[in-house]
């Protein structure tokens, strides 16, 4: 289902509702996802300032993944960049 998240607040929303939904305890969904009980629940309050990175894995444990819509302009610039990305985390590799 898509649930569109237009504010911080539609995030933690979704959050605690998925979490709730699995019958997930706060602190157990954040142990899984490597981060503090706090900042968990710092997440599902909706607090602006947390860090996007941890919320992304945090959101990935609770089996979210988010899509942007972007427009048909950009699409083309998106695949470049990711090309430009790739090739330098290959050429990193070798």
């Amino acid at each position: 289902m898509k649930f569109p998240v237009r504010s911080v607040e539609d995030l933690a929303l979704l959050l605690r509702a998925v979490r709730k939904s699995a019958r997930v305890r706060q602190d157990d969904l954040a142990a899984t996802a490597g981060v503090s009980k706090q900042f968990a629940a710092d997440v599902e309050r909706g607090k602006p300032t947390v860090q996007l990175g941890l919320v992304l894995k945090l959101l990935s444990e609770a089996g979210v993944t988010l899509n942007a819509e972007i427009p048909d302009s950009a699409a083309e610039e998106v695949d470049k960049q990711r090309a430009k990305r790739n090739a330098k985390a290959h050429a990193q590799d070798a």
